[in-house]
Parts: C-alpha cells; structure tokens; sequence
C-alpha cells in the first residue's frame, strides 16, 4: 500500500470526513507514539462521543471475532456504520488461530461502513492501552455509529482496555468454566449481557442455566444482564443479541447511567494513561539516571534505605530530568 504522506491537518480533514486510508495513517501514528498522532487525537476530540462502544470480553476460543462478524453483518443491515478494534497483547494481527479466527470479519473489508483494526503491545502493555483509547476515539470521530472493541483473553492489559467501553459483552461457550468461577467469586465485574455461543453444545442450557443463577444474586435487578445463547457462525441468536444491546443501552441512557458511566470511564483513563506514563519516566530514570542508578543499586546493597531512593525518584520524574 502507498504511504499516505499527507499533512497532520489534512489528516484531520479526512478522519472526521470518514476516509479510511486517513483514519489508518491517524491510528498508526498514535501506535507509533508521535507528536503527529496526539495532535490529531486533541484536534478531533471535540467530534467524539456519538458512537456506542461495546467492549468484546472472553477467553480466548469462544467466538468472539465471529460473534462480532455476525453482529457487524446485523447492524450493517440496519444500516448502522461499524467499526471494530480488536486488542492482541501478544501479536499485531498475524499468528495462527488468531488470523485464522478474525479471517471471518474479512467479508467486511471491503464494506465501506466498516472499518477494521487489530492493535498489538508487541510487549507494551502500557502503550497499548494509551493507543487503544487513543484509536478508538479516532474511529469515533471518523463517524461510526457503533464500535467493537474485542480482547483476546482476560488479563490485566484487557481489563485495562475494556473499561473504555459503554456496555460490555461476555461471551462463554460450554468449557469455559472459568469464567462462570470468576462471576461467582465477583472477580469479574458483571457484564451488561452474556451471549453463550455454541447453542448447540448439549450442555449449553445448562450453562446459561448456571450463570444465570449467578447473576441472580446481584440484587440490584436493573444490573442483571441479559443472557442470551447464540450460534455465531448460523448467526442464531445475533438479532436477539442486538436487541439485547441496545435495549441495556436505552435503560442505561434513561435512567442517565450511560453519560455517568462515560463520564468515569473516561476520568479513569486519564488517571490510568498518566499513571502509565510516569511509571515508563520513572523507569527510564532508574536506567538512564546515575545518581538514581546508584541509590537504587544501593538499596540492594541495603547501604540506602528505600525512601529516600524512592524521594530521589520522585524528584528525577518530576523535575523531568528522565527521558
């Protein structure tokens, strides 16, 4: 593909008009961490806020790519626009059945109401929370309608990355056991719907029968979820599941939940984000900063006691001496 060597505003100009090619540049540039990127980020900001965001959780091997291929197809036809951001902590978009599962999104490729994108950490997991929140506002601005925001698994860097969504969709197949022990023991914040894939698994009712029983004991009703069972690849169950979604959104939005839970989620990320990023300076100090080096060796030693390297630190990632 030609590189697209157009200027930051002329990007701006495109991202907010819808152009793709636009839109990927944007995001590769957040990815990359330049000024570049961040300054398009503030400039289309003020655009943001319209599209429903619906975070995609699960372990890994559930359908999740297929179940937001069906959902995609589903609102397509309902003449929503889409856009879907799938987190890979472990690779950009390109090993085994990773590809091999998200292949199912390709009939969308072409579709220019949907626009696709894989970030990966390549090892960062800091970075790739900054540049997820950081995309999925640009895909905002671009004027999608709803957005997919898809983990691969159920670790610290996804828990991270889901808390920017504005509904969170669980998906469980039979096996998953796991899941269901971390709704029971309130390890896992209760989604607002579950979709059980695999509808045709013998023991999927008895599943669905399961967690339901433990939603059941979250006594505030209105926060119990849906729980639906669905057949991603036959998309049995996804216009139910739709409705699931947007019904959970209305409520949301009536009862003024949804501006709230936006309103924290987004206060949240700022702490998050510049919380990241202080480690990383404070990081860099302890590596790149000799008189830092040296105190922390020191504590090693125990010739230094750790306060004071620690007040050393500070001071170091304060004043902006680190990298």
């Amino acid at each position: 593909m030609a590189r697209d060597d157009r200027t930051r505003e002329e990007l701006v100009t495109g991202v907010l008009a819808g152009d793709r090619r636009a839109l990927a540049r944007a995001i590769t540039l957040v990815e990359q961490r330049s000024a570049d990127g961040e300054e398009i980020v503030r400039q289309v900001y003020p655009r943001t806020g319209h599209a429903l965001t619906v975070g995609v959780t699960g372990p890994p091997g559930v359908g999740k790519s297929t179940l937001i291929a069906a959902l995609t197809t589903h609102a397509r036809s309902l003449g929503r626009t889409v856009g879907v951001v799938s987190v890979d902590p472990s690779s950009p978009f390109t090993r085994g059945a990773l590809l091999g599962d998200r292949i199912r999104l390709a009939d969308h490729f072409l579709d220019p109401g949907v626009y696709i994108r894989s970030m990966g950490t390549r090892g960062h997991l800091g970075g790739l929370a900054e540049a997820t929140l950081e995309a999925l506002l640009l895909v905002d601005a671009s004027g999608k309608d709803v957005i997919f925001l898809e983990t691969v698994g159920t670790g610290q860097s996804e828990v991270e990355v889901i808390g920017s969504a504005d509904l969170v969709l669980l998906v469980l197949m039979p096996g998953s056991g796991d899941s269901v022990q971390a709704l029971k023991a309130g390890i896992m914040e209760i989604p607002d719907v579950i979709a059980i894939n695999k509808l045709d698994h013998p023991a999927a009712r008895t599943m669905a029968q399961e967690v339901r029983s433990v939603v059941a004991l979250e006594p505030d009703r209105d926060r119990r979820p849906a729980i639906l069972l669905t057949e991603a690849l036959r998309s049995e169950g996804v216009p139910e599941l739709w409705e699931a979604l947007e019904a959970r959104r209305t409520a949301l939005a009536e009862r003024g939940e949804l501006d709230e839970r936006r309103r924290r989620n987004l206060e949240g990320e700022v702490e998050a984000l510049a919380i990241a990023r202080l480690r990383e300076r404070a990081r860099r100090a302890m590596t790149d900063e000799p008189d830092v080096r040296a105190l922390v060796e020191g504590v090693g030693r125990r010739e230094v006691d750790p306060l004071t390297a620690v007040a050393a630190l500070v001071d170091a990632v304060v004043d902006g001496r680190s990298p």
